[in-house]
């Protein structure tokens, strides 16, 4: 899966501040360019810009192997030992986890380690792992 082009997302935020101390203080996301109305971030080696924009993120449920999944959402997926030092990080935190770290499609083709968080902006975030990452897609 190496040598994938890096992905752009851009999304609202009703705050700067809390943006850049959640994914570049907590999540360790190295700062880029940024202005008085948005913000770069390297989200694992992939572009995020939080773009200032009170009032817009919506969030919607959607059930997933017993979970209720927030959509929208983004996030990233790490290798195993990289998705279960990001989890105890942020359990040390004191996070509050929207759906707490855990193993779903257990057994099954598409078996993966899953946590979902809120940014606190409202933006969800999953970040996944699988014990073999080229089993990713299949079915």
């Amino acid at each position: 899966m190496s040598g994938l082009p890096p992905f752009h997302l851009a999304f609202a935020v009703d705050s700067l501040a809390k943006a850049r101390a959640f994914y570049g203080e907590l999540l360790g996301c190295r700062e880029g360019r940024s202005s008085d109305h948005w913000v770069d971030f390297d989200f694992f080696g992939h572009q995020i810009v939080a773009h200032l924009a009170p009032h817009a993120a919506t969030v919607h449920h959607n059930p997933v192997d017993g979970d209720d999944v927030p959509v929208p959402h983004f996030g990233v997926v790490l290798d195993m030992p990289a998705w279960e030092t990001l989890a105890e990080r942020l359990r040390a935190a004191g996070t509050r986890f929207v759906i707490e770290p855990h193993v779903r499609f257990r057994d099954q083709p598409g078996e993966q380690a899953t946590m979902f968080l809120l940014d606190p902006c409202g933006n969800a975030l999953e970040f996944k792992a699988f014990a073999d990452r080229g089993r990713m897609f299949a079915r």
